[in-house]
């Protein structure tokens, strides 16, 4: 399948400055996805390429970007305030970019928790739905269901791809808050996966084939988000 890659820059404001930018786009493109990266690697590491290939796949269009800080080269996360307004600056991007298509935003781990974040504030616009590649409910040991509060506030379908085996998010501690959360909330679990969705040999999936089925789950879960 023919894929347009561009680079790109976005504006995320005059303080902040400019961060680099990919943005994959299919000849058929139907949906598209702003993409955040997670906290420990940039939008160019190999989860986040190999999602945007098979996204691209399924007609989906990815606008992946770099968080200041890693467009920096420093190795610890902006704050709250700096990463939502990243966010933000990418989903208004996206809609220029790509006016016509349906636009979700989401992401890998802090990347998803931020947009969601964004959401729950309310400073993205036109986005039809959130999608978490591994909500990080928690840190690793320290179960905690703190950082779903703002979860509450978000209005729009959300979307949560977790693994059973993701040090970052118990299971028994995220069913309930998306029961609370009610009929915006979808989950969909690997069975064996980790928080970066690999399994190990014992479960029988290779890392691509789980990529593809997350996407396929994206694809689907899309199509049933009225505009």
């Amino acid at each position: 399948m023919a894929v347009t890659k561009k680079s790109l820059s976005i504006n995320v404001s005059k303080t902040i400055g400019d961060v680099s930018a990919l943005y994959y786009v299919p000849a058929k493109a139907e949906q598209i996805l702003v993409f955040a990266h997670g906290a420990g690697a940039p939008m160019k590491n190999k989860f986040m390429e190999q999602a945007a290939l098979v996204l691209a796949e399924l007609n989906i269009a990815t606008l992946r970007f770099n968080f200041p800080y890693i467009e920096k080269g420093k190795k610890v996360p902006d704050n709250k305030a700096v990463s939502t307004a990243a966010i933000a600056a990418a989903v208004q991007k996206a809609a220029k970019l790509a006016p016509k298509l349906p636009l979700f935003a989401g992401g890998k781990s802090f990347g998803g928790r931020m947009t969601s974040t964004a959401a729950s504030e309310g400073m993205l616009e036109g986005e039809k739905g959130i999608i978490f590649f591994g909500f990080p409910l928690h840190a690793p040991g320290k179960p905690s269901n703190e950082r779903a509060e703002h979860l509450y506030k978000v209005k729009i379908p959300m979307l949560f791809l977790q693994g059973t085996r993701d040090a970052l998010a118990s299971l028994e501690l995220l069913k309930p808050v998306l029961k609370k959360i009610g009929s915006k909330a979808d989950l969909f679990i690997i069975e064996g996966a980790d928080h970066s969705f690999h399994c190990s040999k014992e479960y029988g999936k290779k890392d691509s084939e789980v990529m593809d089925i997350l996407c396929k789950k994206i694809k689907s879960w899309m199509a049933t988000i009225k505009s």
